[in-house]
């Protein structure tokens, strides 16, 4: 390696060059990067909500409804023509009323009163709509300007154009408040005015990279954009700093600048590679989620860490060698003290605060799982935010609704009719549209207009539109599918499809809790191995990733004391992230500990470890835990924003265990680490060999 940083130090303004290419051709391949705001699109291609979405692609023109609109103070004539008007809109490619379920030229009087309020009630006409994805953002402005102020839109369509015009802003916002706390911490904790903006422009150089390169992807997800570049900052800032202090210790015992740069990145290579290594590892255990958004997250974010470590050790020497005499030139006093007293405080609540850890170690860990869930996207905007209130408006008139559609084989009329029967008979279901239903099974079809006929059937199957009066999640809504799905298959035995937010919600519920332990030890094992050949150790590697681990037990326990609901994909992301990311910290601690314990008994090394890891480690988890918290208060995308609180406490979480409850694993496990890790050569007093 030595020849090679000879080789970079010795070309810096090439490398600047090179890398001022590459970041421009990186910024505009960004611009070509699509993001899906689409949580069953990462359903597995095998599950049945995903083969029936294929089959009715295929099969049909409008896709199921995913829309709902009410407009107040409406007659029914008023309502007739403002459904023309919402047919009218581009890309709104098919629009539900009561016109389609009865007569409405009849007396309403005469009609089925529970049809007649599922789509017309207190003056208020209710809308069900399918929204084409190519034009969702448009159509859905288009549509709420028809309802008017007093109308409401709630459904997937709306959700996602709302998360898809906020998230924009949001990120910015979210990375803007990122630099600037960043800034300010480096300029806390370095010597001179320069190094947190040197510091700045690597992280903007790498995550501008990783950024652009996400066109090989061609799509990403809502989670990777809005999280992405802010983790990558805030999982790689420790490298940059840990090579800046490494240059500096060099530059005491050689005068030269290069010299000391190949020097400190020899010395550092080891440690910024384990930590990088485990990181990635962490991230890249997502990609062993059947669920897609996990694997896209997690690819995401192991190509930034790669990309961060390239540059931490490319870029960023030749821009510190660049930039050294402005360096030098702009130093200023240290702002924080020395942490020695810190380390005495340390010392003295260790072995309390192990016994802590002890004592909620197990409870964490089994509180962590007894979480209640939110599986989908039903919930993803709270009360205050537009869609969260227009939500509350249309249920609190019609009540909760969701829309399956079902398919079956075409051509046998008795038995659809037995099925339309069978579902009607479920309290839940509103009504139902199909052939036998807004036909009669007893009139042939090339009587029907063509027009017509293909909205109810295709060359292949019969569809069958049902509206139920529930959520599109939880255990009434989940119990509902298998019910209709019990239903179409003692009909139509292995040979219908059924689709529908409710039932990808059920597929996704399905996948995504296979994924948990499979993705956590997936990700424990691997860490564990690479901590293994690190440290050479059998010990260190059970301590450090208990230690990190419980952290996040404690942090997944918090939402089920507080009695509150969890999303539950930030719940399976967020384990495998605060693993990856604040393990480091864990093998920073372990790492100055040998090299402090070779030199001087146990408890001075404590000592030494806490003083000298304070400020490292601090840098990087205050930048979680404000990145992680910034993202929570920011962001009105409920699982965005949960996923940002996660990574905030868990960080504090690691970061306060690291300071606090290693060094009494340390101390107290000395002479197991020392006989358990190969080479320990710990320094041993005479009174211990005398005792041995």
């Amino acid at each position: 390696m030595r020849r090679f940083y000879t080789l970079v130090v010795s070309n810096p303004k090439k490398l600047l060059a090179l890398f001022a290419l590459l970041v421009v051709a990186a910024a505009a391949c960004q611009t070509g990067v699509d993001v899906n705001y689409n949580v069953t699109d990462y359903l597995p291609p095998d599950t049945p909500s995903t083969q029936a979405l294929e089959v009715l692609g295929e099969e049909f023109a409008g896709g199921i409804p995913n829309a709902r609109c009410m407009v107040r103070d409406v007659t029914l004539p008023e309502a007739l023509e403002i459904k023309s008007r919402l047919a009218a809109v581009p890309g709104v490619e098919s629009v539900t009323w009561l016109d389609d379920a009865v007569d409405v030229l009849a007396p309403l009087e005469t009609q089925d009163a529970s049809t007649v309020e599922a789509y017309y009630k207190d003056g208020a006409a209710l809308y069900t709509l399918t929204i084409s994805e190519e034009h969702r953002i448009d159509a859905v402005a288009a549509v709420r300007e028809i309802a008017g102020e007093d109308g409401a839109l709630t459904g997937d369509a709306a959700s996602t154009a709302d998360a898809t015009t906020g998230t924009v802003a949001e990120v910015r916002l979210i990375t803007v408040i990122a630099v600037l706390f960043v800034w300010l911490i480096l300029t806390l904790t370095t010597s001179n005015w320069a190094e947190p903006v040197i510091v700045l422009v690597g992280l903007g150089v790498a995550t501008v990279l990783n950024a652009g390169s996400n066109i090989i992807f061609g799509e990403i997800s809502f989670v990777t954009n809005a999280a992405g570049s802010v983790l990558q900052l805030a999982c790689t800032l420790d490298y940059s700093v840990f090579l800046i202090h490494r240059f500096a210790e060099c530059l005491e015992d050689s005068p030269d600048p290069r010299e000391a740069m190949t020097e400190a990145l020899c010395r550092s290579t080891t440690s910024i590679m384990s930590s990088g290594l485990t990181t990635v590892i962490g991230f890249l255990a997502l990609v062993f989620m059947r669920f897609g958004l996990g694997s896209d997250l997690g690819t995401a974010l192991a190509k930034g860490i790669v990309i961060s470590m390239i540059t931490v050790f490319v870029f960023e020497p030749a821009l510190i060698l660049t930039t050294y005499k402005l360096m030098r030139r702009t130093r200023h006093r240290a702002f924080l003290p020395g942490f020695g007293k810190f380390a005495r405080f340390v010392s003295r609540v260790m072995l309390p605060m192990l016994a802590v850890f002890a004592i909620i170690m197990v409870p964490a860990c089994i509180a962590s799982t007894k979480n209640d869930f939110y599986y989908g996207s039903a919930y993803i905007y709270a009360e205050g935010t537009r869609y969260g209130e227009d939500t509350a408006a249309v249920e609190a008139v019609f009540g909760k609704s969701d829309t399956y559609v079902a398919m079956v084989e075409r051509g046998d009329t008795a038995r659809e009719q037995a099925l339309s029967d069978a579902l009607h008979a479920i309290p839940e279901v509103e009504s139902v549209l199909s052939y036998v239903d807004s036909v009669g099974a007893e009139i042939p079809m090339e009587y029907l207009d063509p027009g017509t006929l293909e909205l109810l059937v295709s060359d292949g199957y019969s569809r069958f539109v049902i509206t139920v009066a529930s959520d599109s999640e939880g255990e009434r809504a989940f119990s509902l599918v298998e019910e209709v799905r019990a239903i179409l298959d003692s009909i139509y035995p292995g040979a219908y499809y059924l689709a529908g937010d409710g039932v990808s919600v059920y597929d996704l519920m399905d996948t995504i809790t296979a994924d948990n332990v499979k993705v956590n030890v997936i990700a424990i094992a691997a860490v564990f191995l690479v901590l293994l050949l690190s440290f050479k150790s059998l010990s260190l590697p059970v301590i450090l990733v208990l230690s990190i681990e419980t952290a996040i037990w404690i942090n997944m326990a918090i939402p089920y004391f507080r009695g509150s609901t969890v999303f539950y994909i930030s719940y399976l992301i967020v384990s495998s992230i605060q693993l990856g990311a604040t393990v480091d910290y864990a093998i920073l601690f372990a790492d100055r500990y040998l090299e402090f314990r070779r030199a001087m008994p146990k408890r001075e090394a404590v000592l030494r470890t806490v003083s000298a890891v304070t400020v490292s480690v601090s840098t990087s988890g205050s930048a979680i835990i404000v990145v992680g918290l910034g993202l929570g208060a920011v962001s009105k995308h409920q699982i965005i924003s949960q996923l940002g609180y996660f990574l905030g406490i868990g960080g504090a979480l690691s970061l306060a265990i690291v300071l606090f409850v290693l060094p009494g694993f340390m101390y107290l496990c000395d002479g197991l680490i020392r006989r358990s890790t190969r080479n320990a050569n710990f320094l041993i007093s005479k009174e211990v060999k005398t005792h041995e």
